[in-house]
Parts: C-alpha cells; sequence; structure tokens
C-alpha cells in the first residue's frame, strides 16, 4: 500500500513540486493537499490533489511534509501529534522556543527535521564535519551562503547546520562561538570562532560555502542547488524513512546513513 502523504503550503512553489515529486513516485500517494485560509489556491486541483485549509484532512494521512513558516508548522505539527501523523518538517527561521517545541512533539510522533533535505547537501555536512574534526582549531572556519531575495530569514537554516556541525566537530557549542556581525563585534577575530555571512540577490535558489583557512592555504567546500526539486525528493526520501518510525526526532543524517559528528 502506498505511503499516504499530506503536503502543507501546497498552493506554494515548494508545495507544487512536492505535489508533483509525489505524484511521479508510485510509492507514495497525496492524500491531503493543506494550504492556509487565505490562499487562492483553496478549493482548487493541484496534481489531481483538491487543496483544503481544514487540517482534519489530516486523518487520512500517514506522514505531513511542511515546507512553510514556522507559525503554521507548529499549528500542523500539532494537529499531527493529536492524530497520530508522523511529519517532515524542512521550515527554517524557527526561535529557540519554537525548536523546543518541535522537539516536545517529538515524544508523540516521529519527525525528521531538517533545514535542508538536499540529499547533496546533507553529504556536504559530513565532508564539513570530517574537515573540522581533521583540521582542528588550526583552521579559521567561515560559512557563507547566498539565496533568493525573497527568503526572510538570514543565515539560512542550512548555513546555521553547516556551522553547528563544524562545531560540534571541534567539541564546541555554536552558541558560544558564532559570529554573525562583524560590524557590532568589532576587533580583531577571535581564535575558535565560526563566521557566518549571507547575500539575498536575484532568483539564487541556494548556494553554501564553508571556508577552512589556515595559514598559506585554504579548502573551501561548496554545494550549489539549481532546481527545488532536490528538496522535494529528499523530503519524500525521509518520508519513506519514517514509514515504521512511531516517535523521535531524526535528521537528514539518519535518513541517508550519515553520521555528521565524526
Amino acid at each position: 500500500m502506498p505511503l499516504r502523504l499530506a503536503i502543507a503550503g501546497a498552493g506554494g512553489r515548494m508545495g507544487r513540486m512536492l505535489l508533483a515529486a509525489a505524484e511521479a513516485d508510485p510509492a507514495v500517494r497525496v492524500a491531503a493537499a493543506i494550504d492556509h485560509a487565505s490562499s487562492p489556491s483553496v478549493g482548487q486541483s493541484i496534481c489531481g490533489a483538491v487543496v483544503t485549509d481544514d487540517v482534519e484532512a489530516l486523518a487520512d494521512s500517514d506522514v505531513l511534509i511542511d515546507f512553510t513558516r514556522p507559525e503554521g508548522t507548529l499549528l500542523h505539527l500539532a494537529a499531527c501529534a493529536e492524530r497520530g501523523v508522523n511529519a517532515v518538517i524542512g521550515t527554517t527561521g524557527f526561535s529557540q522556543a519554537q525548536l523546543a517545541t518541535v522537539r516536545g512533539y517529538s515524544a508523540k510522533i516521529a519527525i525528521v527535521f531538517a533545514p535542508n533535505m538536499s540529499l547533496g547537501v546533507n553529504v556536504t555536512a559530513k565532508l564539513v564535519a570530517m574537515a573540522a574534526g581533521a583540521l582542528g582549531m588550526d583552521a579559521d572556519i567561515e560559512v557563507f551562503e547566498a539565496h533568493h531575495k525573497l527568503k526572510v530569514d538570514a543565515p539560512s537554516g542550512t548555513a546555521l547546520m553547516l556551522g553547528e556541525v563544524a562545531a560540534q566537530a571541534r567539541s564546541q557549542n555554536i552558541a558560544d562561538v558564532a559570529v554573525f556581525d562583524r560590524h557590532a563585534v568589532g576587533g580583531e577575530r577571535q581564535p575558535g570562532s565560526i563566521g557566518f555571512s549571507s547575500m539575498r540577490a536575484g532568483d539564487i535558489i541556494g548556494d553554501h560555502s564553508v571556508f577552512f583557512v589556515l595559514n598559506g592555504e585554504r579548502i573551501e567546500i561548496t554545494h550549489r542547488s539549481s532546481s527545488r526539486e532536490t528538496y522535494a525528493h529528499g523530503a519524500i526520501r525521509a518520508a519513506k524513512f519514517l514509514a515504521d518510525k512511531r516517535t523521535g526526532l531524526f535528521a537528514m543524517s539518519d535518513v541517508l546513513g550519515l553520521d555528521t559528528k565524526r
């Protein structure tokens, strides 16, 4: 029996890609397409699914895939927890309090929570962990990311994830070493710090680079996305991973069998 998926934000660009990817995969089927009440897509048929604003539609689903906004995602997670529906969350921009809420729901349902569902990005994270662990404090680490001009959060969730992976590999707490605004900080670079910088321009889908800079040499690990389809296919793979899970919080490294901590 195909895995039954619910797609949140179904009328948006990412939602439509998820619907198209699900339609093309015989191992899954779309059981619900959900969007907010003010969306012009409500009532329309997209890839054979009629979009609704009623979360009760989740009742016929096995897994929700959500790439919306933090507030909407939390509402959807509450509905999933009530109905025993697992969730794949690709939403970014959560506050620390909201992240704690997401973790709390993982005691009731199984959740794959990842700022980037791209298979390539998650292999990139493995490479970053390897480089950071091998080079240790000898390297200065900088994370750069570029996205389209409509993206609202910065740095991107993927950039933060890559920085956190690097920090963990050096036995650091990213909250203690992250530098987001050198204009505000001033002074020399602090040993062991990890810098972040962002660009918002045009229609860039997503570029991420991690620089490991030593005296006389540097390593650059870069991933570039040319299509959002990579996120959709990764999300569906994550949904399949949850098919036999009941509770727990997972990352794409779990889906892919990668250990990004070493």
